[in-house]
């Protein structure tokens, strides 16, 4: 490991495999991974029929699945070369040794089998579809950094966070136990995705660079860094007014849906000053986790906001 990267993760002897692995699953991005169940649970509660089985089971696909996304994306990265020794990001299994690429490809297929075990259960609740769905969010897990045309590779990253991590989580949580969607999940599908996408562009601007020397042509690669800034602004200003969609736009009468416009702007705020601040890119590391922690902060206040409504 370089001097640069001492200090974020203990040195490889200090750590078992175990450690290792948990490290490659990215805790902090986790997330991004429940926020959506718990919006889309709170969804089906709005409209009268939230289920608590299906609800977990949903929410432990997500979780595996993130977890098989983020070990596909360690391999992936590492074998494209876009892991290198400068990164300021933290460092990767792969990349610093921990793990062998065959070791996190078992790891990826275990976690993905473990998600197909818990979202077997959903097909009970959502019927058959519910299969398309699941190969769906699995292929785009593995198509992410792999296969022959690598999302993220080619500046579709942030299409694919908002459509699986908004659209597919929410909306298919509400269904599963509702057997519908109702019309206003889809304003909470879209602001999930939009937060979830900040984690995204976060990690891209700080990897700017050494993405481009790799051939990741990420957004923040082609249309360049204050381009990305703008639109983390626009993710983060519908997040926070989308509120007011389901107050005036759907005819939510109970204020509480509007808990979110509350208990985000000090957070927000902290976050977008520190994004004016930032010189060195390793200081985008806290902020990651700052900005996870907002996404997990706005499904808890409107939920919350729905489960009172």
């Amino acid at each position: 490991m370089s001097e640069k990267n001492s200090g974020r993760v203990p040195a490889k002897e200090n750590f078992s495999k175990s450690y290792a692995f948990f490290l490659a699953a990215r805790p902090k991005t986790l997330p991004a991974a429940l926020a959506p169940v718990l919006l889309g649970t709170a969804c089906a509660s709005a409209v009268g029929a939230m289920q608590l089985v299906p609800a977990l089971l949903a929410g432990l696909f997500a979780l595996f699945a993130q977890i098989a996304c983020n070990l596909a994306n360690d391999r992936g990265d590492f074998i494209r070369g876009a892991d290198q020794s400068d990164r300021a990001g933290f460092a990767r299994a792969t990349a610093s040794g921990w793990l062998s690429p065959r070791e996190v490809a078992a790891g990826t297929i275990v976690s993905l089998a473990l998600a197909a075990l818990c979202g077997s259960g959903l097909i009970f609740y959502g019927g058959w579809e519910m299969i398309i769905v699941g190969v769906l969010s699995a292929l785009a897990c593995l198509a992410y950094t792999a296969g022959p045309f690598p999302l993220a590779y080619h500046g579709l990253g942030d299409v694919f966070v908002i459509i699986f991590f908004g659209f597919v989580a929410v909306a298919f949580t509400c269904f599963v136990q509702a057997g519908t969607f109702p019309p206003f999940v889809w304003v909470i599908a879209l602001a999930c995705g939009l937060g979830a996408d900040n984690i995204l562009l976060i990690n891209n601007i700080r990897d700017r660079e050494t993405d481009a020397r790799a051939g990741k042509r990420t957004t923040v690669v082609r249309f360049g860094e204050n381009w990305a800034k703008k639109l983390f602004k626009f993710n983060f200003a519908v997040m926070f007014f989308s509120p007011l969609i389901l107050r005036f736009g759907f005819g939510m009468e109970a204020l509480t849906v509007l808990l979110p416009m509350i208990l985000l702007p000090i957070p927000i705020g902290e976050i977008l000053k520190k994004l004016r601040e930032i010189e060195d890119p390793r200081e985008y590391n806290p902020l990651l986790a700052k900005v996870a922690g907002t996404l997990l902060l706005y499904a808890v206040a409107q939920s919350i906001g729905l489960f009172l409504s």
